[in-house]
């Protein structure tokens, strides 16, 4: 059974805006990149059911979704939208009877490196709509936007002026604060009230990034996280900040963005610098070391697009669902018999993602 989604676009001639880490250059032109999913349900009790997230599907001056492609033995493959956020993914369901359910998702995708020049906002048009302004700036279960963290924000962006100013005082307050843990689960899932509450700012990119949002919504900036996975080395000599082989299956990786009037949305990335200390050899960098204050330049307004977006959603229902919602949709999901499975336990949930760059 295959099944196939369309979702065309156009790929502009400009190239994005330099990004020179290390003196290299920025991309000139578009990427074509594939992935392909592959979800096993081991040891399925009754029916089951998958969900496998897909390409963002906003067309974006960084992004295009081209198409995907389905197939596997389940009774039902289709289409399913997060009605909030829009976030896309193949949703499956599989009779009691079948013993090894099995669901491939191929994604094909175009990317381009991301960069906004804050020294020249683009005028007083770019705004947001009432809706999105509301949606953007207000809390969701694991990042509120009271208490503590809007203590927090206040307290950092005192005497920072405007939408710009006050994002990057929280950004620099993230990478100066904040460290990367390596023995958290996954990429983290992004609960900011705890960590500020205890004092323990370790974390992963869902731990980090969404400190970063949450602050700045609680300062009145519109921002979100925007969901995704590498799917390539870094061309800019950061062996920390690309995927070193096909097989892309942990590379998961989150992301932040805040909207500036003048500028529209700005791409941000403090948890990558973070990344970088701990993790670019040979490990634990220094903060002044020239390759971190490289990234941290480079990651406030900027990003390296060997990167597949899924979707900038929170508090997600999986459709046909009755588990808890998700913090986000960045990870494939599964239910047999009505129990979710760990999405990090390969003994429960067997799935793989392997990427390749499409030259022709």
């Amino acid at each position: 059974m295959d099944r196939r989604i369309f979702l065309k676009s156009t790929a502009a001639a400009a190239a994005v805006g330099a990004l020179p880490w290390r003196g290299a250059r920025a991309a000139e032109g578009w990427r074509t990149f594939e992935t392909v999913t592959r979800v096993e349900v081991l040891g399925p009790a009754g029916g089951s059911r998958a969900w496998v997230p897909l390409p963002l599907v906003d067309r974006t001056d960084w992004f295009h979704a081209l198409d995907s492609r389905w197939s596997g033995n389940a009774a039902q493959m289709r289409v399913a939208t997060d009605p909030r956020y829009g976030a896309a993914m193949v949703a499956a369901e599989w009779g009691a009877g079948v013993s090894a359910p099995v669901l491939e998702v191929t994604s094909r995708f175009m990317t381009r490196d991301r960069a906004t020049d804050l020294s020249r906002p683009g005028g007083p048009s770019i705004r947001l709509a009432a809706e999105v302004q509301a949606r953007e700036t207000g809390p969701t279960k694991l990042i509120p936007t009271d208490g503590v963290v809007r203590d927090t924000a206040t307290q950092i962006t005192r005497g920072a002026r405007g939408d710009v100013e006050q994002a990057r005082a929280i950004y620099e307050w993230i990478v100066d604060n904040t460290f990367r843990d390596p023995k958290v689960r996954g990429c983290g899932w992004g609960d900011i009230k705890s960590m500020l509450e205890s004092g323990n700012l370790g974390g992963k990119c869902g731990d980090l990034n969404a400190m970063f949002v949450g602050l700045a919504r609680a300062a009145g900036i519109p921002a979100r996280d925007v969901y995704g996975v590498r799917v390539a080395p870094s061309k800019y000599g950061y062996k920390s900040l690309g995927a070193g082989t096909p097989d892309v299956t942990k590379a998961q990786h989150c992301r932040a963005e805040f909207f500036a009037e003048g500028y529209g949305w700005v791409a941000v990335d403090p948890a990558d610098v973070r990344k970088v200390v701990l993790e670019e050899p040979p490990g634990h960098l220094a903060i002044d070391d020239p390759k971190v204050v490289a990234a941290r330049k480079r990651l406030f307004g900027s990003w390296e697009m060997n990167w597949l977006a899924y979707n900038r959603a929170h508090d997600v229902a999986l459709p046909g669902s009755n588990g808890p919602l998700l913090p986000y949709l960045m990870y494939i999901y599964a239910e047999t018999d009505g129990e979710r499975r760990d999405p990090l336990d390969p003994d429960r949930l067997r799935y793989s993602i392997t990427a390749r760059e499409v030259t022709a």
